[in-house]
């Protein structure tokens, strides 16, 4: 979606030929290629390791690092494992978003009338507001190295990500809807 603003507001008169559907289907494939070949790199290690009587993980869901709480053997390599899988997996893609965030700001603030900027401004407003909420939470739960946080913190954090990020999606996005403004 960064892509597709970019090249609304940035390249406005070529927009429909640099994104066509070919280029659509490419970036899809792309981002389910790096999601699936990644999967089993963090999960084989999980696979290997032994676990104690404890069956019950502290977590509103079988999250990566409770899970390994769970284990009697050493996780040390498990957890380095997934902080440098997260690593790439996370930032790479938050890196292309905020690149293209700061040439979209760049250009918002060439525009000359006020008018002209907030409409630049709310088509990527929601967006941002989503991405910098999901990225967020996950750069502290797993590309952050993990810490003696409390299992609090770490549910409410996983439940932003997994939960209220979805939830908040189609309002977020709807606000510019003239329909969700009358209602």
């Amino acid at each position: 979606m960064s892509y597709d603003r970019y090249l609304a507001i940035c390249n406005p008169l070529r927009y429909s030929s640099l994104m066509s559907h070919r280029v659509c289907v490419k970036l899809i494939a792309m981002s389910w290629l790096l999601a699936l070949s990644i999967t089993p790199v963090a999960q084989i290690p999980v696979a290997t390791q032994e676990f104690c009587n404890q069956n019950t993980i502290n977590h509103f869901f079988c999250d990566y690092f409770p899970l390994l709480e769970l284990s009697c053997s050493d996780t040390s390599l498990a957890q380095i494992l997934a902080i440098t899988v997260s690593v790439p997996v996370v930032l790479f893609p938050f890196m292309l978003i905020i690149g293209s965030y700061i040439c979209i700001a760049h250009e918002i603030l060439k525009i000359v009338s006020g008018i002209g900027r907030q409409k630049a401004f709310s088509t990527c407003s929601s967006h941002l507001a989503v991405v910098s909420i999901f990225y967020g939470t996950l750069i502290v739960t797993y590309v952050v190295p993990p810490r003696n946080q409390s299992q609090t913190i770490s549910k409410l954090l996983s439940l932003l990500y997994t939960v209220v990020t979805p939830f908040i999606n189609p309002m977020i996005y709807s606000l510019k809807s003239a329909d969700m403004k009358n209602a």
